[in-house]
């Protein structure tokens, strides 16, 4: 406050006059302190621009692994056909449609009269040729003992041994015939090939089966395991080979991880192993055909059914995980993001990446050990620009 006698030298010079006074007093004494100072030549400060605020990971080179995304779809691990092989009548179904089987379970009934009677006259043959070949095998002994008294003609212990043999050849063709009998019995009782799940029949009871070509009756597929068939660019493969002879990834063994995703996004139980890879490449396509076996002892797989595939194509040796959140695109649509230097300037690096881990994707060039790259408060910085730190984030770590 200015000392009195001051402020009465100074009213004294700008006192006015009579009812003027008194309008000019009450409009002074409205007037606020800050105009009044204004008035008198007094300088406000101005407010200085604030430095941006961000916050950032240190990123240090690791071993990362590579996966690729895939869209497959499953089939049987076996698939077997169950045909009628011999023709007759079907008479009845074993078993229960849809359900599990076992190899060699009974599953369909063919009529066996016709063959069980030829059976019987395979064997009624056989007991003859084997009467018969008794019967050449004792003149033949017989005749060997006389051959020496010249008690019989050579020519007739000749036609002897022809005949031991001839009766001894129709005893196997007749015990051939027998087994081939007993074989075609047994046809009529249709069992399963493998264990795995039996599908609906295709022909009903009563129905001709097996005449002239084999009847398809059902089918059987085992599904635990489980194949995945997918495609892989052949261009993936071109640029993994190439990152390989650089030195910056080891790829997967011949039996790389194999990952099923559900339709919510979630892993698959039990993940299974690369089991096929095609030795060329489809024309029509530019891809390589890929197999997968999976577990699937509960049976929620089926065959048919399209999947999401994740497979592991091998290990970037020094590779960088940055958020996704940091990884920023241009006009152009190239990758970069945003670091700190030593003197708290922001710098723009372009970086290439390869695919994501979890939350974070995977840099490949671009960054160096020990940089800064910022996570948060990036709309705010601008290259160039100084910014002030917030405390670091931790920086993301592959799972070993």
């Amino acid at each position: 406050m200015l000392p009195e006698t001051h402020l009465s030298r100074s009213a004294k010079n700008c006192r006015p006059h009579g009812r003027a006074a008194s309008r000019a007093i009450a409009l002074f004494s409205a007037v606020p302190a800050a105009v009044l100072l204004a008035g008198c030549g007094a300088t406000q400060p101005k407010q200085s621009a604030q430095t941006p605020l961000v916050q950032t990971v240190t990123v240090q080179p690791q071993q990362v692994s590579l996966t690729e995304q895939f869209v497959g779809r499953l089939s049987a691990y076996r698939e077997a056909n169950v045909l009628a092989r011999v023709a007759g009548v079907l008479l009845k179904r074993r078993y229960t449609e849809g359900t599990e089987v076992r190899a060699g379970q009974p599953l369909f009934q063919i009529d066996p009269a016709p063959y069980r009677a030829a059976l019987d006259a395979d064997l009624a043959a056989l007991a003859e040729a084997k009467a018969n070949a008794a019967n050449a095998a004792v003149t033949l002994r017989r005749d060997r003992a006389l051959i020496g008294t010249h008690l019989i003609a050579q020519s007739q212990f000749d036609t002897d041994q022809a005949a031991a043999r001839s009766t001894a050849a129709l005893v196997q063709q007749a015990e051939a015939n027998v087994e081939s009998a007993r074989i075609n019995l047994g046809y009529t009782n249709v069992t399963s090939p493998i264990t795995g799940i039996a599908e609906e029949q295709q022909v009903t009871e009563g129905a001709l089966v097996g005449q002239g070509t084999a009847t398809l009756l059902t089918t059987v597929d085992q599904i635990n395991p489980i194949y995945v068939n997918f495609n892989e660019p052949a261009a993936l493969q071109e640029q993994l080979t190439a990152e390989l002879q650089a030195g910056r990834v080891a790829l997967a063994g011949p039996r790389a991880r194999v990952q099923l995703m559900l339709s919510d996004g979630t892993d698959y139980g039990q993940p299974g192993e690369l089991d096929f890879r095609a030795a060329s490449v489809d024309p029509s396509t530019g891809t390589i055909a890929l197999r997968g076996v999976i577990p699937n002892a509960h049976g929620h797989l089926l065959p048919g059914m399209f999947v999401h595939v994740r497979l592991s194509v091998g290990r970037a040796l020094n590779a960088f995980l940055v958020p996704q959140v940091a990884v920023q695109r241009d006009n152009n649509g190239g990758a970069y993001v945003l670091t700190v230097d030593n003197s708290d300037t922001v710098v723009k690096k372009p970086v290439e990446t390869e695919g994501t881990l979890g939350s974070d994707w995977i840099i490949w060039r671009g960054l160096a050990a020990g940089e800064r790259v910022i996570v948060s408060g990036i709309q705010n910085a601008q290259p160039g620009a100084k910014v002030a730190l917030q405390p670091e984030s931790a920086a993301p770590q592959a799972n070993r």
